[in-house]
């Protein structure tokens, strides 16, 4: 695989976009991430001229489009139940005929699940960490001896490290639990990689989704949690992440990941690389990446010469004619 290199933008003139909704806030246990990233988007579209405006939650978007002020939506919510990732907005707005950025119905709902995902990428042989899938009451001492220690304990629709331990020994098993279960849904307990975070964005071009350079996100503490991701400015975020052939790799499984999943427009493939072994193990897909000053699309097309500004565009660009969502 060569260097990503992303076809031309398509349009110029801001007014193919008409009236933008820069869909953010909502009620999920993302809100304030998604605030942020929205606040930023909004920002950037005004700065290209297109006429864009704030629409805090799903509620406030739907009275919106039947004011008739809205001519699609970009889509920076974060999160399920309230949050704009699991299928549900995608669904409003293509029964209310609105176009709208990222992935559709299916895409979403698929992704925002980890155990759903997981299944679907075993059965194309794709390589994720083992998993137990835990039910209310389950034996989790006996599904983490099964796993083996040390295991990652999560809910199975939450983003941005929400709900997420590490159990290094039965101990911790107990605390890690209660915490993911405070979340609704099921929870996953995965085998813990040894190794190196990585991640690699995807972007619609036009004509084809593309792989950008990877990143090696290498935190000051020991793992890259909610702290690591939004708040610490120590952490270190190394792209390309991998050279030569592994990096041509994870590009690979990245692209292949995505289409896997159902999913379109843009987005972010995470990854644990094994440290021993050099193995690459997928670990989820983020429909709507987060756009802050800390998050990870930005900086990986920043390595092609895409400013903040130009990605947000582009991904704007997917909603409109040729490249619009099938």
């Amino acid at each position: 695989m060569t260097a990503p290199v992303l076809a031309p933008a398509r349009f110029a003139d801001p007014a193919v976009f008409g009236r933008v909704a820069v869909l953010m806030g909502g009620t999920s246990a993302e809100r304030e991430v998604s605030l942020d990233s929205g606040r930023n988007v909004l920002e950037a579209l005004c700065s290209r001229g297109v006429d864009a405006f704030a629409v805090d939650g799903i509620p406030a978007l739907v009275e919106a489009i039947g004011e008739g002020r809205v001519d699609r939506v970009f889509n920076i919510l974060h999160g399920n139940r309230g949050g704009g990732e699991d299928g549900v907005l995608q669904g409003l707005c293509e029964a209310l005929g609105v176009p709208y950025t990222g992935s559709g119905v299916l895409g979403s709902a698929l992704s925002m699940d980890k155990i759903r995902t997981k299944q679907v990428w075993l059965a194309e042989g794709l390589p994720t960490p083992r998993y137990v899938r835990l039910e209310k009451g389950a034996d989790v001492r006996a599904a983490a001896r099964a796993l083996g220690l040390p295991v990652i304990v999560k809910p199975s629709s939450e983003g941005s490290s929400v709900g997420v331990s590490r159990v290094l020994d039965e101990s911790g098993l107990e605390a890690a639990v209660e915490l993911a279960a405070r979340y609704p849904g099921e929870m996953l307990m995965e085998q813990m990689i040894n190794g190196d975070e990585l991640t690699v964005g995807i972007l619609f071009d036009g004509h084809a989704h593309a792989a950008l350079p990877s990143i090696h996100i290498v935190p000051a503490g020991e793992w890259y949690d909610y702290h690591a991701k939004y708040q610490a400015e120590d952490t270190r975020y190394l792209c390309p992440g991998l050279e030569g052939a592994a990096e041509d790799e994870i590009r690979r499984l990245a692209s292949a990941a995505f289409v896997a999943a159902g999913c379109h427009g843009w987005g972010r493939v995470d990854f644990m690389r094994d440290r021993a072994s050099g193995a690459l193990y997928l670990l989820e897909v983020n429909t709507a990446p987060g756009m802050t000053s800390h998050s990870l699309v930005p900086k990986a097309a920043a390595q092609l010469g895409v400013d903040y500004p130009t990605l947000c565009w582009r991904v704007l660009e997917a909603t409109v004619g040729e490249g619009a969502r099938q």
